[in-house]
């Protein structure tokens, strides 16, 4: 019998709303095509995006072919992956084959990618959709807040007024209002973990060498070790249980990487209840009260969960992490500061600008030094961690801030840098790191991230789990229309919201 256009629309509406995990398994049993899976994100992509500009590129002919071709083996009796149908979001630095991988530059608009990037191509291999390209602080340089020149600015769905962070903010947007199952972000210092704070969604930054990455995105050579070492690709979603969806497909080696490393995605359970480290403020460097209780809420979930939680002084080594980290990278990137701040613009180049102001290059022996306090950093984590497997600590120790705060002047630019320093350290360690909600204050959504030992990802997805089981899920959410706070809410630029890729 076919359905009336109501029930139908109902049925779409549904469908949106669903988990990842139970969106692919709908599809599996046919209870849904992948094509109305995917018609569904696309409705809700058209009445969404135009108030929150988090799609950059619709890839609708596209995705409605992969989910066609998705039905069609079905119906031949094939065996579909573990995300079969689920439709996902792209960082607009990331390739996705035949569609242009612009950095939100001018320049870039037309760079198509030959290929898909490795994680693109491991989702797909799974049933994944890519249905559009998400926006991005240009070059991911231009600040925190998700603003770029080609396609201006992302509204956070919560509060006009405050940015949904980044530099993977339009993933997060994306995600938390059900534009997308998952996003594909990536992670060199909070990327994927701020905005889920945000914007109220989990993330995954997982261990550097977890997930296999090419980061020749622009030209045939390889980027610094800094630039290798430090970004990693990391899942965004509204539940625990779909960020570990996307993690089992997202890991394993690859010989394209030689930093992927072959270890299994699930270690051995430890002995006796896991001890949880509990840093609420790392470093003493302050911490907002809303934060605080969110550490708080969710420490009180893991004793609950049967975690051995404990208070500790601090972090090892942070402020060294921090000064050795911005030395490292401003070394990197210092040759090819000239021509990368041509392409960042009038006002997009003052967040790295004020950091190269205040970091100039190190010496030759300097750096050959610095490498050995990289080492000597990760082994303290290493051994704090042998102690503690997991570590409770905030994403930002501020609830989501107005919108290019870090770019407006050096105050500003050092109150987010300081703010999201317990990511920028991890990321420099290299550990793995889960954000996850714990509520709503003020109308905002808060979070805490779990980090855990090298290659125990598995072990920071069951804590959140704990956490998200015993506080609930926030999302997905329909857009504020208003700024809370009386400030004037961002525009967003009509020529580019939901702009497609397609004729």
């Amino acid at each position: 019998m076919r359905r009336s256009t109501g029930r139908r629309r109902a049925v779409r509406d549904a469908l949106w709303r669903m988990a990842a995990g139970a969106q692919a398994r709908a599809v599996r049993e046919g209870e849904v095509t992948a094509l109305e899976l995917v018609d569904s994100h696309l409705e809700r992509i058209a009445e969404v995006n135009p108030r929150v500009n988090a799609v950059t590129a619709t890839l609708a002919d596209r995705a409605r072919e992969a989910a066609a071709r998705t039905d069609r083996r079905r119906a031949a009796g094939e065996v579909l992956g573990p995300l079969a149908g689920v439709p996902f979001t792209v960082k607009e630095s990331t390739p996705v084959e035949g569609v242009p991988t612009t950095f939100g530059v001018e320049r870039f608009r037309d760079l198509l990618a030959p290929a898909d990037a490795l994680p693109v191509a491991r989702l797909r291999a799974a049933g994944a959709v890519p249905v559009g390209h998400s926006n991005m602080p240009t070059l991911v340089l231009a600040g925190m807040h998700t603003r770029s020149e080609l396609f201006g600015d992302t509204v956070n769905p919560w509060d006009p007024a405050r940015t949904p962070g980044g530099s993977s903010g339009g993933d997060g947007v994306a995600v938390a209002t059900g534009m997308a199952a998952l996003g594909l972000g990536n992670d060199s210092g909070g990327s994927v973990r701020i905005p889920a704070q945000f914007c109220g969604v989990a993330a995954l930054k997982p261990t550097s060498g977890r997930f296999p990455a090419d980061r020749r995105v622009i030209g045939p050579d390889d980027p610094g070790p800094a630039s290798q070492f430090l970004v990693t690709d990391g899942p965004l979603a509204r539940s625990v249980d779909d960020l570990r969806l996307a993690y089992e497909v997202l890991a394993g080696p690859d010989l394209r990487d030689p930093l992927a490393m072959p270890v299994p995605a699930y270690g051995e359970p430890l002995p006796g209840p896991v001890k949880v480290a509990v840093v609420t403020d790392p470093g003493g460097h302050g911490v907002h009260p809303a934060v605080r209780a969110a550490v708080e809420t969710a420490a009180a979930a893991l004793r609950d969960a049967g975690y051995d939680v404990r208070e500790v002084p601090d972090v090892p080594r942070l402020d060294e992490a921090l000064d050795a980290y911005g030395r490292i990278t401003a070394t990197e990137f210092a040759p090819a500061w000239p021509v990368v701040r041509g392409l960042l613009g009038k006002g997009g180049d003052r967040y790295i600008a004020m950091a190269m102001e205040r970091t100039p290059p190190a010496t030759a022996g300097e750096l050959v030094a610095l490498m050995g306090t990289w080492l000597g950093i990760r082994r303290s984590w290493a051994e704090f961690l042998d102690g503690y497997p997991l570590l409770l600590g905030p994403v930002f120790t501020e609830p989501p801030v107005e919108p290019g705060l870090e770019s407006r002047d050096r105050a500003g630019r050092d109150r987010v840098a300081t703010a999201m320093r317990l990511c920028t350290v991890t990321s420099f360690v290299g550990v793995p790191a889960v954000a996850v909600p714990t509520g709503v204050t003020d109308g905002l959504p808060c979070g805490v991230q779990i980090v855990g030992r090298a290659f125990r990802e598995d072990l920071c997805l069951a804590a959140a789990r704990a956490v998200e089981e015993r506080l609930g899920v926030l999302t997905p959410v329909d857009p504020r229309q208003e700024a809370r706070a009386g400030a004037a809410p961002l525009r967003v630029p009509a020529a580019h919201a939901g702009r497609s890729t397609e004729t």
